[in-house]
C-alpha cells in the first residue's frame, strides 16, 4: 500500500528530521569523519538499496557499517569471501535434530549469515561464481534458495 505524499504533515517531516540528526549523532560518537559516506550509506538502507564500499584497509568500513546496524537495532553479519566458501556456507543448511524426549530425527534448517538484517559480504571477489550467485540472488530477489526450497 503506497502513502500520498500530499499528506505527510509537517509534524511527520519533523520527527523525521530529528530521528536522522539523533541517528547521525550516535553514528558519529563510534566513526569520526567519513560524514559523506555516513550519510551515502543511511541514504542505502532507507531506500531498501545495497552499497558498494570500496576503500584501502584502515578507513574503518567495517566499524561503520557495523555500526550503523547497531545504532538501528538491526542484526548484522559479517561475511569473509574465500575461494573455499561454499553457497550453504552463507544461505544456510538443513541438519538432522533429535528430540530427546521422543528420539524422533528431523530435518531443521540452520540459517545462514544471509539473514541479518545487514550483510558485509566481503572480498566477494574471492569466491567461486556459485557462492556468489547465492549471494547476489538474495540481494537481487529478496529470497534465499537452500537444500532445493525457497
Amino acid at each position: 500500500m503506497e502513502r500520498d505524499m500530499t499528506d505527510v504533515r509537517p509534524d511527520d517531516l519533523r520527527q523525521i528530521s530529528e530521528a536522522h540528526d539523533r541517528l547521525r549523532a550516535e553514528i558519529g560518537k563510534i566513526v569520526v569523519g567519513q560524514e559523506v559516506v555516513i550519510e551515502q550509506m543511511l541514504e542505502c538502507i532507507f531506500s531498501r538499496g545495497h552499497a558498494l564500499v570500496v576503500g584501502v584497509p584502515g578507513l574503518a568500513k567495517t566499524l561503520l557499517i557495523s555500526t550503523i546496524a547497531r545504532a538501528l537495532s538491526l542484526d548484522f553479519s559479517r561475511i569473509q569471501f574465500t575461494p573455499d566458501l561454499m553457497p550453504s556456507d552463507i544461505t544456510g543448511t538443513e541438519v538432522f535434530q533429535e528430540d530427546k524426549t521422543t528420539g524422533q530425527r528431523s530435518l531443521c534448517f540452520i540459517h545462514g549469515p544471509i539473514f541479518s538484517n545487514v550483510v558485509l559480504a566481503d572480498e566477494i571477489n574471492r569466491t567461486p561464481p556459485k557462492t556468489q550467485a547465492a549471494l547476489l540472488e538474495a540481494m537481487q530477489e529478496g529470497q534465499v534458495t537452500a537444500g532445493g526450497q525457497i
